[in-house]
């Protein structure tokens, strides 16, 4: 998988694995109970997030 971002390749990928989203990812939705709860590139999703949903996760 990260072969291919690096290669350019668009993906919608489902993931439990926060550290793969930010390595990955160059938009993340955190969503919670079926919801969006917050969406925005790795490093204002991870390092600056204003949900505490996340916090818990």
């Amino acid at each position: 998988m990260k072969q291919l971002a690096k290669e350019g390749m668009t993906m919608v990928v489902v993931t439990h694995e926060m550290g793969s989203a930010r390595e990955v990812g160059d938009h993340v939705i955190f969503m919670d109970g079926g919801f969006i709860v917050e969406e925005n590139v790795p490093s204002e999703l991870f390092e600056n997030h204003k949900k505490s949903g996340l916090n818990r996760f």
